[in-house]
């Protein structure tokens, strides 16, 4: 069924650890649901586009391949988790359409170095536990500033109107020097930059910037990385304007310094 509404929502989901994948517990318990209820309210997606924290290079490409691989990229876990895999098929021609759809912003076609990452497969193996809609992940280039990650988020818009769930995976906070294991709430410094963040996302989105010159920024986002996949949530709920609504779930921290925090847009 295609969509019954007149685009496809967009996602920002705090992923946290890989183990995910395997567990239930109250994060994956609400991305489950948020998959039932994308399906039930705007249809099955025609493709998903995936902006991870851990495919993070000088360069912008979209995978391109027709059977994208489960990429393992972390060390130390069980061989269940190494085993696991996320076989959803890739959509060459959708890679296509993103690459047109981001001009002037060039984008390039990755047919066989890439693939799926655990940002990306341990939160769709809940949404879509199937694994039957194709998903094309979108590399987070390391040379752009926060303007031009939220100008390309502003060209990726359109997407939505076709059909594309377009799905950013991070942490709005992320620091794992300050990690505490057995810790199931986070650090005041955490609490207070995650606080601001949902200000900031769920009331003024085209701020989001400003969230870079909090006091605790640096202690929540010590590397770009996780942080910049909120701003293109932020930036496609900034470009949908005044018909945009955007709500938080799976609030909290965990271990310390890891925020679960999630976003969604509807119009």
């Amino acid at each position: 069924m295609r969509n019954q509404l007149s685009r496809m929502p967009a996602l920002f989901v705090g992923h946290g650890s890989p183990t995910n994948a395997l567990e239930s517990n109250r994060y994956t318990d609400a991305w489950r649901e948020l998959g039932r209820s994308i399906i039930a309210e705007a249809g099955t997606p025609r493709a998903i586009l995936a902006i991870s924290a851990h495919w993070y290079i000088n360069a912008a490409a979209v995978t391109a391949m027709a059977r994208p691989r489960t990429i393992h990229d972390f060390y130390g876990f069980s061989d269940e988790l190494f085993a696991f895999e996320y076989p959803a098929p890739g959509d060459p021609d959708v890679a296509g359409e993103i690459v047109e759809v981001a001009r002037p912003v060039w984008v390039g076609l990755d047919h066989d170095s890439w693939g799926l990452d655990h940002g990306t497969w341990s939160v769709l193996a809940h949404l879509f536990p199937d694994a039957d809609v194709p998903v094309i992940q979108l590399s987070i280039d390391a040379t752009k500033s926060v303007g031009e990650h939220l100008a390309l988020a502003t060209q990726l818009a359109p997407l939505r109107e076709d059909g594309v769930l377009i799905v950013g995976s991070g942490n709005v906070v992320h620091n794992l020097r300050m990690l505490t294991w057995g810790r199931t709430d986070g650090f005041d410094w955490a609490d207070r930059f995650d606080d601001a963040a949902r200000e900031v996302v769920t009331e003024r989105p085209g701020d989001v910037a400003s969230l870079t010159s909090h006091d605790d920024f640096r202690m929540a986002a010590p590397t770009p990385d996780h942080f910049v996949p909120l701003l293109y949530t932020a930036g496609l709920a900034a470009a949908a304007g005044d018909r945009a609504r955007v709500t938080s779930f799976s609030e909290g921290a965990t271990m310390g310094s890891i925020s679960m925090t999630s976003y969604r847009v509807d119009d």
